[in-house]
């Protein structure tokens, strides 16, 4: 009978233990990362609500697809949904793929092979099986669901890989402003594991902006926050040349400097970094010098300012303005973007809905119209017309 019930009391402990790492844990985490100071809009000058809608808003990079989340239900946590990205006015949203953090990760020096922290959170959010030990099928995965998500939304939300299909997501907003787009990109081409073959299967699944290092040196080359800080190694050429073969957008967010100089020597395509700040500002390993700054916009390249402290020091609005500013002033008012890095395990002062707030600041600080309508959206969309794949 004892053993009747200590059974019973065991398997019961096994299946709310299950329910919580399985139903609860995920979303509890999420919770903590990704905090959003702002409870409510302050009031906004008739003027700035003017020009904010006349705007296309554009950012280079998010995280919400490594997240336990429908994308097309509002939420009162974190910072990006599809309704909350139609109430703040976007056009575009660069979606990134995270398939591997590790652990104790910080911007000064990972190693690669220690516990990785999305392998965790893959189980707790229920990725498949498949998932578990593969970080290219983290990849295909988290493509997939942005598909799904597009394909549920009933035309709100429309997946762009092309040329083709950026403009025909213009056209339609000139009608309908509920409708917002989404671009794939992956952070770090440790995801390939190390096999070239499985770049045509992410190209395939819609990856069209790739990252080529995060937190920690892969196969393809050195990050900011690796061991090595090298540049590109033998294969990172080889992954190099297949980028500019299938019109794919690098992207240097993370990279050390020995790999911002190595591909920029390599390429003669522009590349962007999608989210990042400047050493003068802020002087960290993430951040970028002036004369990397200088080095980017003078192949024509884009360069997306961060929203959370490591990027802009205060996340405040008139913060992330003087980075803009700082940026502006060194690489020329057509080099410069969004790269949020909203729900990246980070803390902002405001979420998608409310980027209003950055207009206004904008504004404040004596940018004039045409200059925020580049900054806000208008360089990436130009870029992205000019250097996605045709179709």
């Amino acid at each position: 009978m004892k053993l009747k019930i200590f059974l019973s009391i065991l398997v019961f402990l096994l299946f709310a233990a299950s329910v919580y790492v399985f139903f609860v844990l995920g979303k509890s985490i999420d919770k903590q990362r990704n905090h959003v100071d702002l409870k409510k809009l302050p009031e906004i000058s008739e003027k700035a609500q003017n020009l904010h809608a006349e705007l296309i808003i554009a950012d280079w990079h998010a995280d919400p697809l490594l997240w336990d989340r429908n994308l097309l239900k509002r939420i009162n946590y974190g910072m990006i949904d599809i309704p909350r990205l139609i109430e703040g006015n976007y056009t575009l949203q660069v979606f990134a793929a995270v398939t591997k953090s590790p652990s104790g990760q910080n911007y000064y020096q990972n190693k690669t092979n220690v516990l990785d922290n999305i392998t965790f959170l893959a189980i707790a959010n229920r990725w498949p099986v498949r998932t578990w030990s593969s970080l290219c099928d983290r990849a295909l995965y988290q493509s997939n669901k942005l598909y799904r998500t597009e394909k549920k939304s009933r035309g709100k939300f429309i997946v762009i890989t092309s040329k083709k299909e950026l403009k025909e997501l213009i056209s339609l907003r000139k009608s309908n402003a509920d409708i917002v787009g989404g671009v794939l990109a992956i952070e770090g081409l440790h995801a390939l594991e190390g096999k070239i073959s499985n770049f045509d299967r992410l190209y395939n699944t819609g990856y069209r902006i790739m990252g080529l290092t995060h937190f920690f040196d892969n196969k393809v080359g050195g990050s900011s926050s690796g061991v090595s800080k090298g540049g590109l190694t033998e294969f990172g050429k080889e992954v190099i040349r297949r980028i500019k073969e299938k019109s794919v957008i690098i992207d240097l967010a993370h990279a050390s400097p020995q790999l911002i100089s190595d591909v920029s020597a390599l390429s003669n395509r522009p590349v962007i970094v999608s989210h990042s700040g400047a050493k003068s500002i802020n002087n960290s390993p993430r951040n970028l010098s002036d004369a990397e700054i200088r080095l980017i916009a003078s192949k024509g390249g884009l360069i997306g300012v961060g929203f959370w402290n490591e990027a802009v020091v205060d996340i405040h609005p008139q913060s992330i303005v003087r980075s803009i500013k700082h940026m502006v002033t060194i690489a020329g008012i057509d080099h410069v973007s969004l790269g949020s890095d909203f729900d990246g395990s980070v803390h902002t002062y405001f979420d998608a809905s409310q980027i209003i707030l950055l207009t206004d600041a904008l504004m404040d600080e004596g940018f004039s119209n045409e200059e925020i309508k580049k900054i806000m959206g208008g360089n990436q969309i130009r870029f992205l017309l000019k250097y996605l794949p045709d179709n």
